[in-house]
């Protein structure tokens, strides 16, 4: 097994199935809103279930802001994948691989000019072909420049 490498692009908290990484600054007029593509990994052999599991009981992946300068809005995920496991009947709406998230912001009309950062909790709940673990939280920063 790889040992998990700490770049500075990355955000690994040990022993991580999923990683994300730092998205390009975002450059947000006031009153405007603004997006940013954040770069999401999930290890070889493990997927995420996706934002709209297949069933109740699975932990969707859902991203979470952190109260600041900019207002969050709809996060955009991809398609799922439909795929069929050893321990479910039913096929799994899952992501693998690499794939993006869309983050949208709205930076306020009275909003500060300057730099600041959003932090991000990313939630989400690794499966094998086997089994699935206990949800981990990944966080997420994007750097911004309100103009």
């Amino acid at each position: 097994m790889a040992a998990c490498l700490c770049l500075p692009s990355l955000w690994a908290q040990g022993n991580q199935y999923l990683t994300a990484a730092a998205p390009q600054k975002l450059v947000a007029k006031r009153g405007a809103s603004a997006e940013v593509k954040i770069a999401v990994s999930v290890q070889p052999g493990f997927h995420v279930n996706s934002n709209t599991p297949s069933d109740a009981y699975l932990i969707p992946l859902k991203l979470t802001w952190t109260p600041g300068t900019l207002e969050p809005g709809e996060v955009v995920f991809p398609k799922p994948q439909m795929e069929k496991y050893e321990f479910s009947d039913k096929p799994l709406s899952v992501f693998t691989g690499d794939f993006d998230l869309l983050a949208k912001f709205k930076a306020p009309a009275d909003a500060s000019q300057g730099p600041g950062i959003m932090v991000g909790k990313l939630r989400y709940q690794a499966c094998n072909n086997n089994s699935c673990f206990p949800p981990k939280t990944v966080e997420v920063r994007v750097s911004f420049q309100v103009q």
